[in-house]
C-alpha cells in the first residue's frame, strides 16, 4: 500500500479556540521505501501565534504573512493524500487540526480521504510501556540521526518520523537469513562433515541460564504476547 508519512506545525493546541495550521509536511513511502514525491508548504493562517508554540517551531506571523492560505493548498494536499495509508505520531492532535481546516471549507472531514490511519504514538506506547515515545525519544531509542533538528519542522519530522516507523515495524522479512551458507560443514554429498574430536564445549553456569530467562521474561513482557518458546527450566 502506498504510505503517506505526514507532520503539522500550528498556532496553538487548540483549533476550537481557533488555532490554525501554519506549517505541513508529507513525504511518500511505497513498499517502505521513501520516493522522491513531498508536499510540503508553509500556511498563512491570518492570525497571531502563540508564544508557547513559536518556541517550539519558529515561525512568526511576519514570516507567513506572504505565504498561501489553506484554501490555496487543499486541492493539491487531497491528491497527495487520497487513498494512501497515512502515517501520523499522535494522530489526534494533527487530524483535529486538519478536520477543521477542511470543516471550515466547507468540504468533508480530510481523515476520510485516509484508506487506514496509523498513529505511531499509539503503537510505540504499546511496544514500549511506560518509556518516552516522543519523536526525539524514538530516533534516539532506533538510532536515527536528529542532531540537526533545534526546532520542529513539519517536512523534517515527517522525515524523521519516517525512518522511525520503518524501524518500529521492520519484521524478520528483513533479516538477512537468507543469506546464510548452509552448505558449509557439508561435504560434496550434502551430509554434515563429522566435527573435530578435540573441540572443546562450553555448558552454560546456573547464572547464565537466570540471566537467559530474565531476558526471555523482558521480552515477552514488551511484547505483550505469548511467547513462542517454552519456558525454559531453571536449574536451582
Amino acid at each position: 500500500m502506498r504510505q503517506v508519512i505526514l507532520d503539522t506545525e500550528t498556532t496553538g493546541l487548540n483549533p476550537a479556540t481557533g488555532d490554525r495550521i501554519i506549517e505541513i509536511g508529507c513525504v511518500e513511502m511505497i513498499g517502505r521505501r521513501l520516493t522522491d514525491r513531498t508536499f510540503h508548504y508553509y500556511v498563512n493562517p491570518e492570525r497571531d501565534i502563540d508564544a508557547g508554540a513559536f518556541a517550539v517551531h519558529g515561525l512568526s506571523r511576519e514570516f507567513l504573512s506572504d505565504k498561501p492560505t489553506f484554501s490555496h493548498i487543499v486541492e493539491e494536499l487531497i491528491e497527495f493524500v487520497d487513498g494512501s495509508e497515512v502515517v501520523i505520531h499522535n494522530a489526534p492532535f494533527d487530524l483535529g487540526f486538519l478536520d477543521n481546516e477542511f470543516a471550515l471549507l466547507k468540504r468533508p472531514p480530510f481523515r476520510g480521504l485516509a484508506a487506514k490511519i496509523t498513529d505511531t504514538l499509539l503503537d510505540a506506547r504499546q511496544m514500549f510501556p511506560g518509556k518516552r515515545n516522543s519523536l526525539d525519544a524514538l530516533c534516539e531509542r532506533f538510532a536515527i540521526s536528529n542532531k540537526h533538528r533545534t526546532l520542529h519542522g513539519a517536512l523534517l519530522d515527517a522525515q524523521l518520523l519516517a525512518e522511525v516507523y520503518v524501524a518500529m515495524t521492520r519484521g524478520q522479512e528483513d533479516l538477512s537469513i537468507d543469506l546464510i551458507d548452509y552448505t558449509v560443514g557439508t561435504d560434496a554429498s550434502g551430509h554434515v562433515k563429522a566435527l573435530p574430536s578435540n573441540l572443546k564445549i562450553l555448558s552454560a553456569s546456573n547464572e547464565d541460564c537466570l540471566l537467559h530467562e530474565k531476558i526471555l521474561i523482558e521480552i515477552a513482557k514488551a511484547s505483550k504476547k505469548d511467547p513462542i518458546w517454552s519456558p525454559l527450566s531453571i536449574a536451582s
